[in-house]
Protein backbone atom coordinates (compact mmCIF):
# COMPACT_ATOMS: atom_id res chain seq x y z
CA UNK A 1 0.00 0.00 0.00
CA UNK A 2 1.31 3.42 -0.95
CA UNK A 3 2.06 5.78 1.93
CA UNK A 4 1.65 9.47 1.22
CA UNK A 5 2.25 12.72 3.03
CA UNK A 6 1.51 16.32 2.14
CA UNK A 7 4.49 18.37 0.96
CA UNK A 8 5.06 21.44 -1.19
CA UNK A 9 5.86 21.40 -4.89
CA UNK A 10 9.33 22.73 -4.09
CA UNK A 11 9.96 19.94 -1.59
CA UNK A 12 8.75 17.38 -4.14
CA UNK A 13 11.29 18.69 -6.65
CA UNK A 14 14.05 18.56 -4.03
CA UNK A 15 13.18 14.96 -3.20
CA UNK A 16 13.28 14.04 -6.89
CA UNK A 17 16.72 15.59 -7.33
CA UNK A 18 18.16 14.01 -4.17
CA UNK A 19 16.73 10.57 -4.90
CA UNK A 20 17.99 10.55 -8.47
CA UNK A 21 21.44 11.70 -7.36
CA UNK A 22 21.58 8.87 -4.82
CA UNK A 23 20.33 6.43 -7.43
CA UNK A 24 22.83 7.39 -10.12
CA UNK A 25 26.22 8.96 -9.43
CA UNK A 26 26.31 10.32 -12.98
CA UNK A 27 23.56 12.83 -12.10
CA UNK A 28 24.87 16.25 -11.10
CA UNK A 29 23.44 19.77 -10.79
CA UNK A 30 24.71 22.93 -12.44
CA UNK A 31 23.12 26.34 -12.07
CA UNK A 32 23.12 29.88 -10.79
CA UNK A 33 23.03 30.19 -6.97
CA UNK A 34 21.89 26.59 -6.51
CA UNK A 35 24.15 26.01 -3.51
CA UNK A 36 22.61 28.99 -1.76
CA UNK A 37 19.16 27.67 -2.54
CA UNK A 38 17.75 30.81 -4.14
CA UNK A 39 14.86 28.50 -4.93
CA UNK A 40 14.48 26.05 -2.06
CA UNK A 41 14.49 22.85 -4.10
CA UNK A 42 18.31 22.96 -4.27
CA UNK A 43 18.96 24.24 -0.74
CA UNK A 44 21.20 21.91 1.26
CA UNK A 45 21.93 19.48 -1.57
CA UNK A 46 25.60 20.54 -1.63
CA UNK A 47 25.90 19.38 2.00
CA UNK A 48 25.05 15.82 1.00
CA UNK A 49 26.55 15.56 -2.46
CA UNK A 50 29.46 17.99 -2.34
CA UNK A 51 30.75 20.71 -4.61
CA UNK A 52 31.63 18.39 -7.48
CA UNK A 53 28.00 17.38 -7.98
CA UNK A 54 26.25 20.64 -7.01
CA UNK A 55 28.05 23.30 -9.02
CA UNK A 56 27.36 27.02 -8.79
CA UNK A 57 27.64 28.57 -12.25
CA UNK A 58 28.30 32.17 -13.35
CA UNK A 59 25.83 34.41 -15.13
CA UNK A 60 26.88 32.98 -18.48
CA UNK A 61 24.04 30.97 -19.97
CA UNK A 62 25.75 29.82 -23.22
CA UNK A 63 28.81 28.69 -21.23
CA UNK A 64 26.72 26.90 -18.61
CA UNK A 65 24.83 25.10 -21.33
CA UNK A 66 28.10 24.14 -22.99
CA UNK A 67 29.30 22.48 -19.79
CA UNK A 68 26.05 20.53 -19.42
CA UNK A 69 25.96 19.64 -23.12
CA UNK A 70 29.51 18.35 -23.11
CA UNK A 71 28.92 16.36 -19.92
CA UNK A 72 25.86 14.71 -21.46
CA UNK A 73 27.87 13.84 -24.56
CA UNK A 74 30.35 12.06 -22.30
CA UNK A 75 27.66 9.97 -20.63
CA UNK A 76 26.90 12.00 -17.50
CA UNK A 77 23.36 13.12 -16.67
CA UNK A 78 23.52 16.86 -15.98
CA UNK A 79 20.60 18.85 -14.58
CA UNK A 80 21.02 22.47 -15.70
CA UNK A 81 19.04 25.00 -13.66
CA UNK A 82 18.42 28.25 -15.52
CA UNK A 83 16.76 29.76 -12.44
CA UNK A 84 14.20 31.54 -14.66
CA UNK A 85 13.24 29.60 -17.78
CA UNK A 86 13.33 32.75 -19.88
CA UNK A 87 17.08 32.98 -19.31
CA UNK A 88 17.43 30.00 -21.65
CA UNK A 89 16.84 32.41 -24.53
CA UNK A 90 20.33 33.79 -23.92
CA UNK A 91 21.58 30.39 -25.10
CA UNK A 92 18.90 30.13 -27.76
CA UNK A 93 20.87 28.47 -30.54
CA UNK A 94 22.26 25.85 -28.19
CA UNK A 95 18.95 25.09 -26.45
CA UNK A 96 16.47 25.36 -29.31
CA UNK A 97 18.55 24.04 -32.19
CA UNK A 98 21.56 21.99 -31.17
CA UNK A 99 20.30 19.96 -28.21
CA UNK A 100 17.00 18.81 -29.70
CA UNK A 101 18.55 17.79 -33.03
CA UNK A 102 21.58 16.00 -31.57
CA UNK A 103 20.08 12.50 -31.39
CA UNK A 104 18.54 12.77 -34.87
CA UNK A 105 21.61 14.22 -36.56
CA UNK A 106 23.75 11.42 -35.17
CA UNK A 107 21.53 8.72 -36.66
CA UNK A 108 19.99 7.85 -33.29
CA UNK A 109 23.36 6.44 -32.23
CA UNK A 110 24.16 8.88 -29.41
CA UNK A 111 21.80 9.86 -26.57
CA UNK A 112 21.97 13.25 -24.88
CA UNK A 113 20.65 12.85 -21.30
CA UNK A 114 20.26 16.53 -20.42
CA UNK A 115 17.59 17.96 -18.10
CA UNK A 116 16.94 21.70 -17.98
CA UNK A 117 14.93 23.31 -15.16
CA UNK A 118 13.46 26.80 -15.05
CA UNK A 119 10.65 28.68 -13.40
CA UNK A 120 8.18 30.77 -15.36
CA UNK A 121 4.75 32.32 -15.16
CA UNK A 122 2.89 35.59 -15.06
CA UNK A 123 2.23 36.98 -11.60
CA UNK A 124 4.24 37.76 -8.46
CA UNK A 125 5.01 41.12 -10.08
CA UNK A 126 7.83 39.82 -12.26
CA UNK A 127 7.96 40.65 -15.92
CA UNK A 128 9.98 40.27 -19.09
CA UNK A 129 12.23 37.19 -19.23
CA UNK A 130 11.50 36.31 -15.58
CA UNK A 131 7.86 35.58 -16.37
CA UNK A 132 8.19 34.27 -19.93
CA UNK A 133 6.71 30.82 -20.53
CA UNK A 134 8.90 29.37 -23.30
CA UNK A 135 7.08 26.11 -24.00
CA UNK A 136 5.40 27.46 -27.16
CA UNK A 137 8.84 28.16 -28.63
CA UNK A 138 10.39 24.98 -27.27
CA UNK A 139 7.87 22.61 -28.81
CA UNK A 140 8.45 24.23 -32.20
CA UNK A 141 11.90 22.61 -32.25
CA UNK A 142 11.86 18.82 -32.76
CA UNK A 143 13.72 16.63 -30.31
CA UNK A 144 12.98 18.60 -27.14
CA UNK A 145 10.59 17.18 -24.56
CA UNK A 146 8.79 19.78 -22.44
CA UNK A 147 6.72 19.38 -19.28
CA UNK A 148 5.08 21.57 -16.62
CA UNK A 149 3.64 20.09 -13.40
CA UNK A 150 0.63 21.53 -11.62
CA UNK A 151 0.84 19.49 -8.40
CA UNK A 152 3.61 18.24 -6.09
CA UNK A 153 2.84 14.64 -7.13
CA UNK A 154 3.34 15.46 -10.79
CA UNK A 155 6.40 17.63 -10.07
CA UNK A 156 8.31 14.79 -8.42
CA UNK A 157 7.23 12.15 -10.92
CA UNK A 158 7.88 14.26 -14.02
CA UNK A 159 11.27 15.45 -12.80
CA UNK A 160 12.36 11.86 -12.18
CA UNK A 161 11.21 10.91 -15.68
CA UNK A 162 13.11 13.87 -17.12
CA UNK A 163 16.37 12.95 -15.40
CA UNK A 164 16.09 9.30 -16.47
CA UNK A 165 15.31 10.20 -20.08
CA UNK A 166 18.15 9.70 -22.54
CA UNK A 167 17.43 12.88 -24.48
CA UNK A 168 16.88 16.56 -23.63
CA UNK A 169 13.93 17.45 -21.41
CA UNK A 170 12.94 20.97 -20.35
CA UNK A 171 11.22 20.81 -16.96
CA UNK A 172 9.27 24.00 -16.29
CA UNK A 173 7.63 24.95 -13.02
CA UNK A 174 5.33 27.86 -12.23
CA UNK A 175 6.72 30.47 -9.86
CA UNK A 176 3.39 30.85 -8.05
CA UNK A 177 3.13 27.13 -7.24
CA UNK A 178 6.34 26.45 -5.28
CA UNK A 179 4.52 26.53 -1.92
CA UNK A 180 1.46 24.61 -3.19
CA UNK A 181 0.94 21.47 -1.10
CA UNK A 182 -0.27 18.06 -2.19
CA UNK A 183 -0.02 14.35 -1.45
CA UNK A 184 3.16 12.61 -2.60
CA UNK A 185 3.97 8.91 -2.05
CA UNK A 186 6.98 7.89 -0.01
CA UNK A 187 7.66 5.11 -2.49
CA UNK A 188 9.63 5.64 -5.67
CA UNK A 189 7.48 6.45 -8.71
CA UNK A 190 7.61 8.29 -12.01
CA UNK A 191 5.02 10.19 -14.06
CA UNK A 192 5.62 9.30 -17.72
CA UNK A 193 6.22 12.14 -20.14
CA UNK A 194 3.40 12.47 -22.65
CA UNK A 195 0.55 11.25 -20.46
CA UNK A 196 -2.18 13.78 -19.59
CA UNK A 197 -4.30 13.57 -16.45
CA UNK A 198 -8.02 14.26 -15.96
CA UNK A 199 -8.03 16.36 -12.80
CA UNK A 200 -11.83 16.75 -12.70
CA UNK A 201 -14.42 14.68 -14.57
CA UNK A 202 -17.29 16.40 -16.37
CA UNK A 203 -19.73 16.00 -19.24
CA UNK A 204 -20.57 19.43 -20.73
CA UNK A 205 -17.24 21.04 -21.65
CA UNK A 206 -13.54 20.18 -21.60
CA UNK A 207 -11.00 22.64 -20.22
CA UNK A 208 -7.32 22.04 -21.00
CA UNK A 209 -5.00 23.91 -18.64
CA UNK A 210 -1.59 23.56 -17.00
CA UNK A 211 0.45 25.06 -14.17
CA UNK A 212 -1.25 27.84 -12.24
CA UNK A 213 -4.04 27.93 -14.82
CA UNK A 214 -4.98 24.36 -13.95
CA UNK A 215 -5.85 25.59 -10.47
CA UNK A 216 -7.71 28.62 -11.87
CA UNK A 217 -9.68 26.28 -14.13
CA UNK A 218 -10.61 24.02 -11.22
CA UNK A 219 -11.90 27.07 -9.35
CA UNK A 220 -14.01 28.07 -12.35
CA UNK A 221 -15.34 24.52 -12.67
CA UNK A 222 -16.33 24.46 -9.02
CA UNK A 223 -18.09 27.83 -9.31
CA UNK A 224 -20.14 26.50 -12.24
CA UNK A 225 -20.85 23.03 -10.88
CA UNK A 226 -24.58 23.63 -10.36
CA UNK A 227 -25.18 24.62 -13.98
CA UNK A 228 -22.32 23.29 -16.15
CA UNK A 229 -20.36 20.04 -15.73
CA UNK A 230 -16.72 20.89 -16.51
CA UNK A 231 -14.01 18.32 -17.24
CA UNK A 232 -10.52 19.68 -16.52
CA UNK A 233 -7.48 18.07 -18.15
CA UNK A 234 -3.85 18.75 -17.28
CA UNK A 235 -1.59 17.94 -20.27
CA UNK A 236 1.45 17.74 -17.95
CA UNK A 237 3.63 17.45 -21.08
CA UNK A 238 3.51 19.80 -24.05
CA UNK A 239 5.85 17.53 -26.01
CA UNK A 240 5.04 14.73 -26.28
CA UNK A 241 1.39 15.80 -26.07
CA UNK A 242 -1.36 13.35 -25.15
CA UNK A 243 -3.84 14.17 -27.92
CA UNK A 244 -5.73 10.90 -27.42
CA UNK A 245 -6.74 11.89 -23.89
CA UNK A 246 -8.04 15.24 -25.14
CA UNK A 247 -9.98 13.66 -28.02
CA UNK A 248 -11.62 11.14 -25.68
CA UNK A 249 -12.76 13.99 -23.45
CA UNK A 250 -14.08 16.18 -26.28
CA UNK A 251 -15.90 13.18 -27.74
CA UNK A 252 -17.83 13.12 -24.46
CA UNK A 253 -18.29 16.86 -23.91
CA UNK A 254 -18.31 18.22 -27.52
CA UNK A 255 -16.82 21.54 -26.37
CA UNK A 256 -13.29 22.74 -25.61
CA UNK A 257 -11.74 25.70 -23.80
CA UNK A 258 -7.94 25.98 -23.80
CA UNK A 259 -6.41 28.04 -21.00
CA UNK A 260 -2.83 29.01 -21.77
CA UNK A 261 -0.85 31.57 -19.80
CA UNK A 262 1.56 31.99 -22.72
CA UNK A 263 1.06 34.56 -25.47
CA UNK A 264 -2.00 33.91 -27.61
CA UNK A 265 -0.25 34.37 -30.98
CA UNK A 266 1.23 31.13 -32.36
CA UNK A 267 1.38 29.50 -28.92
CA UNK A 268 0.53 26.11 -27.46
CA UNK A 269 -3.18 26.92 -27.44
CA UNK A 270 -3.06 27.73 -31.16
CA UNK A 271 -1.34 24.41 -31.84
CA UNK A 272 -4.01 22.49 -29.93
CA UNK A 273 -6.72 24.36 -31.86
CA UNK A 274 -5.10 23.22 -35.12
CA UNK A 275 -4.90 19.64 -33.89
CA UNK A 276 -8.59 19.70 -32.97
CA UNK A 277 -9.52 20.98 -36.44
CA UNK A 278 -7.49 18.19 -38.06
CA UNK A 279 -8.26 15.30 -35.71
CA UNK A 280 -11.43 16.19 -33.83
CA UNK A 281 -13.51 18.60 -35.90
CA UNK A 282 -16.54 16.29 -36.04
CA UNK A 283 -16.52 16.00 -32.24
CA UNK A 284 -17.15 19.72 -31.68
CA UNK A 285 -20.54 21.39 -31.29
CA UNK A 286 -19.01 24.86 -30.80
CA UNK A 287 -15.82 26.66 -31.82
CA UNK A 288 -12.78 26.09 -29.62
CA UNK A 289 -12.25 28.99 -27.21
CA UNK A 290 -8.84 30.20 -26.04
CA UNK A 291 -8.11 32.08 -22.82
CA UNK A 292 -4.52 33.34 -23.11
CA UNK A 293 -2.19 36.18 -22.29
CA UNK A 294 -2.68 38.83 -25.00
CA UNK A 295 -0.02 39.30 -27.65
CA UNK A 296 1.80 42.04 -25.75
CA UNK A 297 4.96 42.20 -23.63
CA UNK A 298 4.66 41.27 -19.97
CA UNK A 299 5.19 44.45 -17.94
CA UNK A 300 7.03 44.21 -14.63
CA UNK A 301 5.53 45.20 -11.29
CA UNK A 302 1.92 45.17 -12.44
CA UNK A 303 -1.28 43.85 -10.92
CA UNK A 304 -1.37 40.12 -11.60
CA UNK A 305 -4.90 40.05 -13.02
CA UNK A 306 -4.22 42.85 -15.50
CA UNK A 307 -3.65 40.58 -18.49
CA UNK A 308 -3.28 36.95 -17.41
CA UNK A 309 -6.09 34.37 -17.48
CA UNK A 310 -8.12 34.40 -14.26
CA UNK A 311 -10.90 32.18 -12.88
CA UNK A 312 -13.44 34.84 -13.88
CA UNK A 313 -12.18 34.94 -17.48
CA UNK A 314 -12.13 31.16 -17.66
CA UNK A 315 -15.66 31.00 -16.30
CA UNK A 316 -16.82 33.51 -18.92
CA UNK A 317 -15.21 31.44 -21.69
CA UNK A 318 -16.92 28.28 -20.46
CA UNK A 319 -20.29 30.02 -20.43
CA UNK A 320 -19.69 31.30 -23.96
CA UNK A 321 -19.01 27.87 -25.50
CA UNK A 322 -21.89 26.28 -23.58
CA UNK A 323 -24.63 28.75 -24.41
Amino acid sequence: MSTTREITLGDAMKEALAEEMRRDEDVFLLGISIRAGTFLYTKGLVDEFGGKRVIDAPLAEPGNFGVAYGAAQEGLRPVLDWMYAGFSYFAGSEVFLQSGQYHFLHGSQHPLPLTMIGTCGVGRRVGNEHATLPYGALIHHPGLKVCLPSTPYDAKGLLKSAIRDNNPVFFLWHTSLMATKGHVPLEDYVVPLGVADVKRAGSDVTVLASGLQLHHSLKAAEALKDEISVEVIDPRSFEPFDLDCLLRSVEKTSRLVIVDEDYERAGFAAEVCALMMEKGYDLLDAPVKRVCHPNMPIPGGYIDAYSMPTPDRIEAAIREVCR
